[in-house]
């Protein structure tokens, strides 16, 4: 559980499932590609909430559902289905993730997770990300990016349905190779959502140590 929880939240970047296999990607142009990554920052930057139901599956095999709420500036909710106890929340300055199950706890600056992409206000990608490639396949955008003071220690392929632009999925790819992949569905935004979500509200960190509840 360490190992998937560190690419989800320490790779350089961020995230999107790959293009379907038989759908052979077209890589565009410098030009196309430019216009496209500005339409991925216009996406992005008008976005101040979004909900969605995610599907994630880690390098060890295992997959995980859950549901992904989004309040941009700073603040996220990986909210993880029963059986797992897994919380991943942003509360606008960090990243807390806990599972009392595993006893694992952690907390991060948010500007050093993968995530962070999904909250930083603006969202530049010509910046401390940047964008390697461009493809387009049967209706969808996929951006391969990295960071930019170090892309070799990972990279985030971001896929986007289009007509219109939403967010689809991510995949992050650490520098080993390892992947965590997460396909959206039933994206939502411009919701009212409480500002409980972006809360920790689990028990005392050593009482997760401990397992207790």
């Amino acid at each position: 559980m360490r190992n998937f929880l560190a690419a989800l939240l320490l790779s350089v970047t961020t995230f999107f499932a790959a293009i379907p296999a038989g759908a052979p990607a077209v890589a565009q142009d410098v030009a196309q590609a430019q216009a496209s990554t500005a339409e991925v920052e216009k996406y992005f930057n008008s976005i101040r909430t979004l909900q969605a139901r995610f599907v994630q599956s880690n390098p060890n095999g295992t997959v995980l559902q859950g549901t992904l709420y989004v309040r941009r500036p700073g603040r996220m909710r990986f909210e993880y289905d029963a059986p797992s106890q897994l919380k991943i929340v942003a509360d606008g300055y960090q990243v807390t993730m806990w599972d009392i199950a595993t006893k694992d706890f952690g907390q991060w600056p948010i500007g050093w997770t993968a995530a962070s992409f999904l909250v930083k206000e603006p969202l530049s990608l010509t910046g401390d990300l940047q964008v390697e490639k461009v493809e387009r396949s049967d209706g969808m955008l996929q951006l391969t990016m990295s960071q930019a003071k170090k892309p070799q220690e990972g990279k985030v392929i971001v896929r986007l349905g289009e007509n219109p632009m939403v967010l689809r999925g991510w995949t992050i790819v650490d520098n080993r190779g390892n992947q965590v992949n997460v396909s959206l569905v039933n994206v939502q935004s411009g919701l009212q959502l409480a500002d409980s979500l972006f809360r920790f509200d689990g028990p005392d960190p050593g009482a997760i140590r401990r397992g207790g509840n």
